[in-house]
């Protein structure tokens, strides 16, 4: 098991795990979508399992007045073909793991 940033070539593999989430997304728009949130510094974290990915979430740094500095997880989701409690928890760990690194107060969803 591995959790990481995706990149711009695997947009493939997240768009599998996505779509069980956004279901009337389609890749094209996807493609687009992820590049349009490039200003934001939108990142893909990923669970990846046999070069699946088993679990996304979508997430930026970003600062308001309202949660000063914070993570903002925008897309979250766990293979539903796969044991989703236990990912999701993982996932959740690393996220509050990152958020600390970039020096955020919370994760906000």
């Amino acid at each position: 098991m591995q959790i990481r940033e995706l990149d711009l070539k695997e947009l493939f593999k997240a768009y599998k795990i996505i779509s069980q989430l956004r279901v009337k997304l389609s890749y094209k728009e996807f493609e687009d979508l992820i590049y349009d949130m490039r200003y934001m510094n939108y990142k893909m974290l990923a669970i990846i399992e046999a070069d699946e990915v088993i679990s996304y979430a979508g997430v930026a740094i970003l600062t308001t007045l309202e949660h000063k500095r914070h993570l903002k997880v925008f897309d979250f989701v766990s293979d539903k073909n796969q044991d989703v409690a236990k990912y999701d928890a993982i996932m959740l760990e690393y996220l509050n793991d990152y958020a600390k690194i970039g020096m955020c107060q919370k994760v906000v969803f």
